[in-house]
């Protein structure tokens, strides 16, 4: 059972890795499976995720949260603080890690508040804002990432491309907001989250400001990674445990699949046919069933269109509950915290509003 269970958590690993493996019969192992890889990549996330969980677990999100929140007056601005905090902070820490920080904070408070029929608009609204946010930024998310580097593109070739989308985004936000959300008065108190150690907060800033000077290409990525490495072994092991460690095999496993299969000269040349001008299209549609992030990587192997793979990939993330790991993560904490969940309720309200973003945000694109 535990197994299984396991399984299930990590199923998108296991499906990259089942697709490495099968394409390894296409193509036998050799030399050639390490030029797949893009280990600049896999050290900047590996960095990030490593700078986001240690603030994390010395409570400055927690903090950040309490302060922000403590100034609401009413309902909206409640929601609106809530989304927010999803919506920027996922520019920097990524959309998982928001969502897993502000969405139990936001089930908790709406339950204390007795505001509990306003859970799942306000969760699926988080989600959104943190898909949409992490979208602005290469460290954004985990296919941002990705894309940036594969493609070796600017800073501000990165900012121009995708701000248009993430501004209106939050415009759409504020829209919804008023629809599904009622002004109540409300009278919210929080706990204030002391922080842990200092001089862990300081190394935290040290590893981020590396990282940031790495993802700008300034600094080169083997060694930000393995001085956070070595800081963190020395000085916060548990941090090093409680990363990701799948996600970044998981990308392993797709570089070796895309590898393998851009090998293939007739495969090649029919997925490249039916890619080529229509890359927006096809990242939106493939990531309503794959997720975003596999996606990125099968396709940027027959596209140079890496602009519209980009706003594709990172507007597909709205849609259905798979379109994102993201989504995912919300849904699984919604029914963990909640105290009467229902899993049909959550994903029809969730899609409704994951769709009106994707038809937007798609005839945004088109009007662009």
């Amino acid at each position: 059972m535990k197994i299984l269970n396991f399984i299930k958590k990590e199923a998108v690993f296991f499906i990259s890795a089942l697709v490495a493996l099968i394409s390894a019969f296409f193509v036998p192992p050799s030399k050639e499976y390490i030029n797949y890889i893009n280990f600049s990549v896999l050290g900047i996330l590996f960095s990030l995720m490593c700078v986001v969980e240690g603030l994390s677990r010395q409570n400055v999100l927690d903090i950040a949260a309490e302060r922000l929140i403590s100034r609401t007056k009413g309902l909206r601005s409640l929601v609106a603080a809530l989304f927010s905090l999803c919506f920027f902070t996922a520019m920097f820490i990524t959309n998982d890690v928001a969502l897993i920080t502000f969405v139990p904070l936001s089930i908790t408070l709406l339950q204390a508040v007795n505001k509990g029929k306003y859970i799942i608009p306000t969760v699926a609204m988080q989600t959104c804002a943190a898909n949409m946010g992490s979208m602005l930024t290469p460290m954004g998310n985990p296919q941002n990432l990705f894309i940036y580097e594969h493609y070796n593109m600017s800073m501000s070739e990165f900012l121009l491309t995708t701000l248009p989308y993430v501004a209106f985004s939050y415009i759409l936000l504020i829209i919804m907001l008023f629809v599904f959300i009622k002004n109540d008065a409300l009278n919210v108190s929080l706990d204030k989250p002391a922080l842990k150690s200092k001089k862990l907060l300081a190394l935290y800033c040290i590893l981020g400001i590396l990282s940031f000077l790495s993802v700008l290409k300034i600094l080169d990525h083997r060694i930000t990674a393995a001085f956070t490495f070595i800081s963190l072994l020395i000085s916060d092991r548990k941090t090093l445990c409680t990363i990701d460690w799948f996600l970044l095999l998981t990308f392993v496993m797709f570089f070796i699949f895309v590898g393998n299969i851009s090998g293939i000269d007739a495969v090649r040349e029919h997925i490249s046919k039916t890619v080529n001008g229509r890359e927006y299209a096809a990242a939106t549609i493939i990531s309503q069933f794959i997720s975003n992030v596999p996606c990125a990587a099968m396709l940027s192997g027959f596209t140079d269109n890496y602009k519209a793979l980009l706003v594709g990939c990172d507007i597909g993330g709205s849609g259905t509950l798979v379109a994102s790991l993201a989504n995912l993560i919300a849904f699984r904490l919604y029914m963990q915290h909640c105290k009467s969940p229902s899993a049909k309720k959550f994903i029809l309200g969730f899609s409704i509003l994951s769709i009106v973003f994707l038809t937007m945000l798609t005839l945004l694109y088109i009007i662009i």
